[in-house]
């Protein structure tokens, strides 16, 4: 695929989502400061085995693949602008897509990873979107919940010979549920109901977010197909490429 069609569709992406974006001040990743000290350091502490694994998963293709720097860029770019798309939730909160399920498909898990975390350390420098203490946090959640579901429900997808596009939208629809699913997880631990516990403080944020998320998951698996299948038909060797495995 010639690299201007490439640039052509990432700024078509950047465009359409920047001038369709909400204005709430309020992000769905967990902001700076909001978790105690001690879930801070152990989901920080959780997540950097997953990072080791998805460095060495990346620097892996891109040495034995140097072709596919192009597409894994367009990857982490697409996360980026879903993931930077802010829709007004309820109590003040915000929901958004998390574009992780494409890169995810496309080249596993464990370098969504690495991409996913880049994506949420310029969120946080430059929107102010999460933070930095919490980056471990809002990481397990996007960067490494949402890639292993989405992979999982793929390789499930082809092993049943399941239509491909729908397979690529449930990956892309589940991604980005369980990142939800495990935000609500993180906060109802460090923020246990007074009454209820762990499991009724789960249900209220699940139940918050869920209002908004799940026609945002539902936009998010059709985006997804639609830009595979732009790849399929301008980008079809590497694809074929990643088929056979890297």
């Amino acid at each position: 695929m010639k690299k201007w069609k490439y640039a052509l569709f990432l700024c078509g992406l950047v465009v359409y989502f920047t001038f369709s974006e909400s204005s709430s001040a309020f992000a769905m990743h967990i902001m700076e400061g909001f978790l105690p000290v001690g879930w801070v350091i152990f989901w920080w502490l959780a997540f950097l085995p997953f990072l080791i694994i998805g460095m060495r998963s990346l620097i892996r293709i891109t040495r034995e693949h140097p072709e596919l720097k192009l597409l894994i860029a367009l990857s982490g770019a697409f996360t980026f602008v879903l993931s930077a798309l802010k829709i007004p939730s309820v109590t003040g909160s915000s929901s958004h897509p998390t574009g992780v399920g494409l890169g995810a498909v496309l080249f596993g898990p464990w370098t969504m990873v690495v991409m996913g975390s880049i994506v949420l350390l310029f969120q946080a420098l430059l929107l102010a979107h999460g933070g930095l203490t919490t980056l471990g946090a809002n990481a397990m959640s996007m960067a490494v919940a949402g890639p292993l579901v989405a992979y999982g429900i793929y390789r499930f997808g082809k092993k049943w010979n399941i239509s491909r596009r729908w397979t690529i939208f449930f990956a892309a629809f589940f991604s980005d549920l369980a990142t939800y699913v495990v935000t609500s997880l993180q906060l109802a631990l460090a923020f246990p109901d007074a009454t209820g516990g762990i499991f009724a403080s789960f249900v209220k944020f699940a139940g918050i977010f869920a209002i908004t998320q799940i026609p945002l998951a539902i936009t998010e698996g059709l985006l997804t197909v639609v830009v595979w299948n732009f790849l399929s038909t301008y980008s079809s060797r590497e694809l074929t490429q990643l088929e056979r495995g890297v």
